[in-house]
């Protein structure tokens, strides 16, 4: 892998942990700037409102910078934004921040993944979208505990200004392992819309969002599943938690090594293995030893798809590499926002927490689907898009 690959991987794991943090440090955060919990938690809400706009916005319009500007420039307004949040003690400007921040995380995310796979040769693509992506999985393991001692030793801002530090020393790794100057061929916006255009596309990002709310919808209520249906001692949550991170992180680098030679099989295993273990935890919630075997499977079966479910977009819009990843980063957040709400209506309607096991294996059954059609499909022939030369001749007639 090249130097690149890694350092886009860790640049995630900077910017990640600040996606995750806040979950740790509500408590602080609304005792400190005098608001409720719940209007603290719109700060989380914020950010992923950020994501879901941000990927595709800034794709199109940085289209045809050189990705090295580009990167340092989103990095850039990243670390800005943490130190205003940082010594800010407005609510409302520390919202804007959050927004801000996530707007240029998702930019940076979908043009990290199209400058990794573009490093590498088509057969390793999915090893590097593991190292990247797996920057997010160790921001889960590492990333969001550090904040959270940080926050309770030394205050909530003390976590800003260490995301600031991080993603600031990200910047001399982008400056010195990513090439400068434009590509050798400029993407052209009408070429990659017409590559986006292709339904094979959209039932991959179908796939992509039924796979991350599959998960979150179990995944955004864990804990509270884990004191309430199991019983856990609310002091081993956490290392239950840490076990889920490291299923993602085992997943990930599964699926990192299997994804580009079996895309397909992966995701079928990843979708079947999700169904089970979903399943599983709603009949055995209540049993403390199974609940805490499965969390781990659930990260696992759950991340371990996440290679090919980013490679597959490459594969099919070659043409569009940068504005295919910015559209399916946004396809993740439909699932992360789309999974909690679906389980809180659940656990809304009294359902139980056990429930959310049921709704995680619907959602993955309706993955498996979506891959059994892709799959199908994958053995017909491919329209090929006019060439830029096609282009050029019909806007001169």
């Amino acid at each position: 892998m090249p130097l690149a690959v890694y350092v886009l991987g860790i640049s995630i794991f900077a910017q990640g942990t600040s996606e995750l943090m806040l979950a740790g440090l509500l408590t602080e955060i609304a005792a400190d700037l005098g608001v409720s919990i719940p209007r603290a938690g719109l700060l989380i809400s914020g950010f992923a409102l950020g994501m879901l706009i941000g990927a595709p916005m800034l794709a199109v319009g940085t289209l045809r910078w050189p990705r090295r500007d580009a990167l340092l420039g989103f990095l850039g307004l990243f670390v800005i934004a943490h130190v205003v949040g940082a010594l800010t003690s407005d609510y409302w400007i520390l919202f804007g921040t959050r927004v801000i921040s996530a707007f240029v995380y998702a930019g940076f995310w979908a043009l990290a993944a199209a400058t990794a796979v573009s490093t590498v040769a088509p057969t390793a693509r999915g090893k590097a979208m593991s190292i990247v992506a797996g920057g997010l999985t160790i921001a889960t393991i590492v990333g969001l505990p550090a904040g959270t001692v940080l926050g309770q030793q030394f205050g909530w801002r003390s976590a800003f200004w260490a995301v600031a530090l991080l993603s600031a020393l990200s910047m001399i790794g982008v400056f010195a392992a990513i090439p400068g100057g434009r590509a050798a061929e400029s993407p052209r916006l009408r070429g990659e819309l017409r590559a986006m255009a292709s339904p094979r596309l959209w039932l991959s990002y179908g796939t992509t969002a039924l796979s991350t709310g599959s998960i979150f919808v179990v995944f955004a209520y864990l804990g509270a599943l884990l004191a309430d249906t199991t019983g856990l001692a609310e002091s081993w949550i956490p290392a239950v938690l840490g076990l889920y991170g490291l299923g993602s992180l085992v997943g990930i680098v599964i699926g990192g090594r299997t994804s580009d030679k079996h895309p397909f099989a992966t995701l079928y295993a990843g979708a079947a293995g999700m169904a089970v273990v979903a399943a599983a935890l709603a009949l055995t919630a209540t049993i403390p030893a199974a609940a805490v075997v499965l969390v781990f499977l659930l990260g696992a079966f759950g991340f371990a798809t996440n290679p090919a479910l980013n490679t597959r977009v490459f594969a099919l819009a070659e043409a569009a590499p940068t504005l295919a990843a910015a559209t399916n980063f946004s396809a993740f957040n439909v699932g992360i926002t789309v999974g909690p709400w679906l389980g809180g209506l659940a656990i809304g309607a009294g359902y139980g927490y056990a429930s959310l096991g049921w709704l995680g294996a619907t959602l993955a059954l309706a993955m498996l689907a979506t891959v059994l059609w892709a799959d199908r499909l994958h053995h017909k022939p491919i329209p090929a898009p006019e060439s830029p030369a096609a282009d050029l001749a019909t806007s001169t007639h």
